[in-house]
C-alpha cells in the first residue's frame, strides 16, 4: 500500500512538470516577437502586442522604417538571470526583458536600450483556459524619443557644389548671384498682351510659356512668378527691360557661373538636370530626378570630388519642445579643384581662334603644367542649366564647324609640325648628318615602283638641301629620303620613345592615344616616308605635340603633363631621347623657320619666337586632288617659359596657309608675354 501511494505521488508529480514544459514561457513569446520585429514582418506583430493599443498608432512601423531607410536591423534581448530564484509564472502577472536595439539609418546608426514587459493573459482554447503573453507595446518601441508623443521628420542638407578655379584663383566654374526673371500679374498694365509679347521676346520664350506659368495652382495675382534663369542680366538687353516693362521683375538666387563661357565650354563642361537616361547609370542612393549633374569637361570628370555628400538628420519633433536629433550624418561640402590653367591664356588662345574650326595646347616645358587646353567654336555652358531654346540646339547642332565637338581631346594629322620630331629620332640614331646636304631637283620626287604617286614639297632648293634648310622651308622630300635611309625599324622603336603609339597618353583630362598607323607598322614605304613629314595615318592631339616639343627645353627629356595644381610638377615622362648639342641642332633651326623660314607670321618682335608650321592634307587616297588642309603651327619664346600647339581646320582657302596659324601664335604671345 505505501509503494502504490509513492508511485501515485511520482505520476502526480510527472504529470504537473509535463503541464509546466507545455505552458508558454513569456521569453518564447518575445523571441516570436523579436523574430518578425527583426523581418520587419509588423503584420504578424501587431497581434503579439496588447489589445488596447492603436493599430493606426503601431502601424507607423512600416511608415517611419520605410522613410528612413532602415537596414540591419537588430534586437537582443536579456533573460532573467538563471542564478536567482525562478520565477513562480503562475503567480506574476508581467515579466520584463531588457532589449537593444540597433539599425543603420539614412542618417547614420541608431540604437538604444528600453525593456519590453511581457503582460500576462487568459485565453480560452476549446472551453480551456490557457496562459499566454502579450507586448505591453507603446510607440517608445520605434524610438523612446516617442514613447509621450511626437513626429519623426528628416532634415536634408544639400552640400554646395566645389568649385573650380585657375592656378591664379580665377574663377572657372563657381557658385555666385543668379537672376529669376518673372512677372507679377497685378502688376500688368491695360496692354497686357502686348507685355507679355515683349517678356517673351526677350527671354525667346512664347506667349503660351507665359500664360501657362501664370495658370499654376499656387498663382495668387500678387506673387513672382518665375519665367526664365539668366546667369546675367547686363547682356540682351534684360536691364533695360527691366526697368522699362512693369510686370517684368527679377529675383535674386545662387547659381552656378562660367565666367570664361565659351572660351573653356569644353574644358570645364557644366551641370545640368539629370536626364532619365542618365540617371540609370548612376548611383540611385545618392542622385534623385531633380538633381543636378555634371556633363562634359571637368564637370562630369570630377562629379564625385565636386558634388559633396548630402548632410541627413532624423530628428523627432514634439509641440512646445526643440526638436530632439536622434542621427545625423554632417554635410559634406563638395571639393575645390585648382587648375594648373592660366585663365589668361586661355581666353587670349581662344580670341585669336576668332570662331575658326581647331584647337590648341599651351604648357610650360619645365613643370609639365598645363596652361591652356582649348577647343573652338564652342558653347555657351550656361545654355544647358538655364535654359537651352531648341533653335539654339538645333544650330549647334547643324553648324558646319560643330561647336560640340571637344577638338583638344582628339588627335590629328600633325603635318610638319611633326618633322623636329622625325629630326630628333635621326639624329640620335645616326641616321641624319645634319651637315649632310641632298641634292633634290624640282618639286616632287619619287622612287621607282611608286606608280602616280610623289612626294611634294613647298618651294624648289637652291643647292643641296641640309637638315636645317628642310625645316626652314619645310622639305617634305628631304623627310621622306631620310626616313626611307633609316628604315621602318629605326623610325617606328624612335616613335615609340617619343610616347608615339597606343600607348595611354598619361593625363588627368582623357585625351586619346596617339597612333603610329591603323596596325601600327610602317612596312609600306609610302607610309613611311609620309609619315616622316607628319601625314600618312599619324595622329597626335595637340597637348601631345606641344609635350614632345618640351624635349628642346629640358635637355633630352620629355615633360610629364599635368592639369592639377597639387599634382607633382617638374617629372620626366620620357628620358633621355635627344643630346643637348642635337637639341641645339633643331632650336636653331626652329628660330630660322620664324625668321627665315614658313613661320614668319609669328615673328614678334622682342620676343625670339622659335616653332615649326605644318599643312596636313585630310585626303582620303593617295591620288586625291583639292583635299581639305588643317594648318599647324607649334612654337615658343625665347625664354622657354611655354610651348604653344595650334590646330586651325580648312586653311586651304588662306592665301599664307600655315603660316595664319603661325601669326595667329605670334599674336597670343605677344598679348600674354
Amino acid at each position: 500500500m505505501k509503494r502504490l501511494f509513492i508511485v501515485l505521488i511520482s505520476l502526480l508529480a510527472f504529470l504537473a512538470a509535463c503541464q509546466d514544459d507545455e505552458q508558454v514561457k513569456p521569453e518564447d513569446r518575445l523571441q516570436e516577437y523579436v523574430d518578425h520585429w527583426m523581418a520587419e514582418d509588423f503584420e504578424s506583430m501587431y497581434p503579439m502586442v496588447e489589445e488596447d493599443v492603436d493599430k493606426e498608432e503601431f502601424d507607423r512601423y512600416p511608415k517611419i522604417y520605410g522613410d528612413l531607410e532602415v537596414s540591419d536591423l537588430s534586437v537582443e534581448y536579456e533573460l532573467p538571470d538563471q542564478e536567482e530564484e525562478e520565477i513562480d509564472l503562475d503567480e506574476v502577472e508581467s515579466v520584463s526583458f531588457p532589449v537593444s536595439v540597433s539599425m543603420e539609418t539614412m542618417a547614420g546608426p541608431i540604437s538604444f536600450d528600453t525593456e519590453i514587459e511581457m503582460v500576462k493573459t487568459i485565453k480560452t482554447v476549446e472551453d480551456e483556459e490557457e496562459i499566454d503573453w502579450l507586448v505591453n507595446w507603446h510607440p517608445g518601441f520605434i524610438f523612446p524619443e516617442l514613447e509621450d508623443g511626437g513626429t519623426v521628420g528628416i532634415n536634408r542638407v544639400e552640400p554646395v557644389r566645389g568649385e573650380i578655379y585657375d592656378r591664379n584663383r580665377e574663377a572657372l566654374a563657381v557658385n555666385e548671384s543668379i537672376y529669376e526673371l518673372g512677372v507679377v500679374d497685378d502688376w500688368f498694365t491695360e496692354n497686357k498682351e502686348e507685355e507679355k509679347e515683349e517678356i517673351a521676346e526677350i527671354l525667346d520664350i512664347t506667349v503660351e510659356d507665359i500664360d501657362q506659368a501664370l495658370s499654376a495652382d499656387w498663382v495668387t495675382p500678387d506673387v513672382f512668378v518665375p519665367l526664365k534663369v539668366v546667369p546675367s542680366i547686363s547682356e540682351d538687353g534684360l536691364e533695360e527691360a527691366l526697368q522699362s516693362i512693369k510686370p517684368f521683375t527679377k529675383q535674386t538666387t545662387t547659381g552656378r557661373i562660367y565666367p570664361l563661357g565659351e572660351a573653356a565650354a569644353h574644358l570645364v563642361g557644366y551641370i545640368a538636370p539629370i536626364t532619365a537616361e542618365k540617371l540609370e547609370e548612376v548611383d540611385s542612393d545618392v542622385y534623385s530626378e531633380s538633381d543636378l549633374i555634371g556633363y562634359r569637361g571637368l564637370e562630369e570628370l570630377f562629379e564625385e570630388e565636386l558634388r559633396g555628400e548630402e548632410g541627413v538628420q532624423i530628428y523627432v519633433d514634439k509641440e512646445d519642445q526643440d526638436p530632439v536629433v536622434i542621427a545625423e550624418t554632417e554635410v559634406k561640402d563638395g571639393e575645390t579643384i585648382t587648375l594648373t590653367i592660366d585663365a589668361k591664356v586661355q581666353q587670349s588662345i581662344f580670341d585669336s581662334l576668332d570662331g575658326d574650326a581647331g584647337t590648341a595646347a599651351a604648357i610650360d616645358p619645365a613643370t609639365g603644367e598645363t596652361l591652356a587646353l582649348v577647343s573652338s567654336p564652342a558653347f555657351d555652358p550656361h545654355a544647358f542649366l538655364y535654359g537651352l531654346s531648341g533653335d539654339q540646339w538645333n544650330e549647334w547642332q547643324e553648324d558646319p564647324k560643330n561647336p560640340l565637338l571637344n577638338r583638344f581631346s582628339a588627335t590629328f594629322a600633325p603635318g610638319s609640325s611633326f618633322k623636329p620630331i622625325t629630326s630628333a629620332i635621326g639624329l640620335e640614331n645616326g641616321s641624319i648628318d645634319p651637315s649632310e646636304g641632298y641634292t633634290i631637283e624640282g618639286l616632287t620626287w619619287q622612287k621607282d615602283g611608286w606608280g602616280n604617286y610623289s612626294v611634294r614639297r613647298v618651294s624648289e632648293s637652291n643647292g643641296p638641301v641640309d637638315l636645317r634648310d628642310a625645316l626652314v622651308r619645310s622639305d617634305n622630300i628631304y623627310f621622306a629620303m631620310q626616313a626611307l635611309e633609316m628604315g621602318e625599324d629605326a623610325f617606328v622603336s624612335g616613335l615609340e620613345a617619343f610616347g608615339i603609339s597606343e600607348e595611354e597618353f598619361p593625363f588627368t583630362y582623357p585625351i586619346e592615344s596617339s597612333s603610329i598607323s591603323s596596325d601600327g607598322t610602317l612596312s609600306e614605304e609610302v607610309l613611311l616616308a609620309d609619315t616622316s613629314y607628319g601625314q600618312g595615318q599619324l595622329e597626335m592631339s595637340a597637348l601631345q605635340l606641344a609635350t614632345s616639343y618640351s624635349i628642346f627645353q629640358n635637355d633630352g627629356n620629355i615633360v610629364q603633363p599635368t592639369l592639377l595644381m597639387d599634382e607633382e610638377d617638374g617629372q620626366t615622362w620620357k628620358e633621355g631621347l635627344l643630346s643637348s648639342e642635337n637639341a641645339d641642332i633643331i632650336r636653331d633651326a626652329l628660330r630660322g623657320v620664324v625668321t627665315d623660314g614658313t613661320g614668319s607670321g609669328a615673328n614678334v618682335s622682342g620676343l625670339g619666337i622659335a616653332g615649326k608650321t605644318g599643312t596636313a592634307e585630310l585626303k582620303q587616297s593617295l591620288d586625291e586632288e583639292g583635299a581639305a588642309e588643317n594648318g599647324w603651327f607649334v612654337g615658343y619664346p625665347e625664354d622657354g617659359s611655354v610651348i604653344i600647339a595650334m590646330m586651325v581646320e580648312n586653311i586651304e582657302d588662306k592665301s599664307n596657309g600655315s603660316g595664319y596659324v603661325a601669326e595667329k601664335v605670334g599674336n597670343v604671345f605677344s598679348e600674354i608675354k
